[in-house]
């Protein structure tokens, strides 16, 4: 059993790890110290749902719906130029952090945005539906072990990259700090942006 739970862990920390628009809005809400349990737990409970699909062998109906993907991948590309726009805006007005829970932003704004990020990116599906659910059945009798595996390796990264971000925000309260990471959120998107306009899902 260990020897399917390792890989499918490896497999899925290897999938999230890489610098992307949901876990470079993880580390700026870290940073921020604002509403960052409610965005780990979102992005947590998406790869859960997400993997357990594909699991379950239902990846095939989005290789079969490729206009399905093409609406999402439109509407990523939209709201991450948006986010960049805002992020580089807000990178010309830096400030130094607030007090946590202060400004910046409600909780209803953080989790919509958190969501928009998560599930209006194709590659999301590709990478969690497809890709992981593909190898999970391969595995046979043991495929929901690959897929825990796979899930554990995903709240032992969004859980580190959260707190780990939260506990430097206080080295890192300075308008020089956020004028950087602004920059570097608004990079990201725009390259994911840029990524998915360029490149089709499927």
């Amino acid at each position: 059993m260990t020897s399917v739970f390792i890989p499918g862990m490896l497999t899925g920390l290897a999938l999230i790890v890489a610098i992307g628009a949901q876990n470079a809005f993880v580390l700026r809400q870290g940073i921020r110290r604002q509403h960052v349990w409610a965005v780990v737990l979102l992005c947590i409970a998406s790869d859960v749902f997400l993997i357990s699909v594909g699991t379950a062998g239902i990846g095939f109906l989005i290789e079969r719906v490729p206009w399905l993907l093409e609406i999402f991948r439109w509407g990523g590309v939209i709201y991450l130029v948006g986010f960049a726009i805002q992020s580089f805006r807000s990178a010309m007005k830096p400030q130094g952090l607030q007090a946590a829970g202060e400004g910046g932003g409600s909780r209803t704004s953080v989790v919509l945005t958190t969501l928009a990020l998560t599930w209006l990116n194709p590659h999301v599906y590709l990478d969690t539906v497809i890709m992981l659910g593909n190898l999970a059945n391969q595995q046979g009798d043991q495929r929901w072990v690959f897929s825990a595996g796979a899930i554990t390796g995903s709240v032992i990264w969004f859980i580190a990259l959260g707190a780990g971000a939260k506990a430097l925000s206080r080295v890192l309260n300075t308008p020089l700090t956020w004028r950087i990471v602004d920059v570097f959120v608004g990079v990201v998107m725009l390259a994911i942006a840029l990524t998915l306009a360029l490149n089709p899902a499927v």
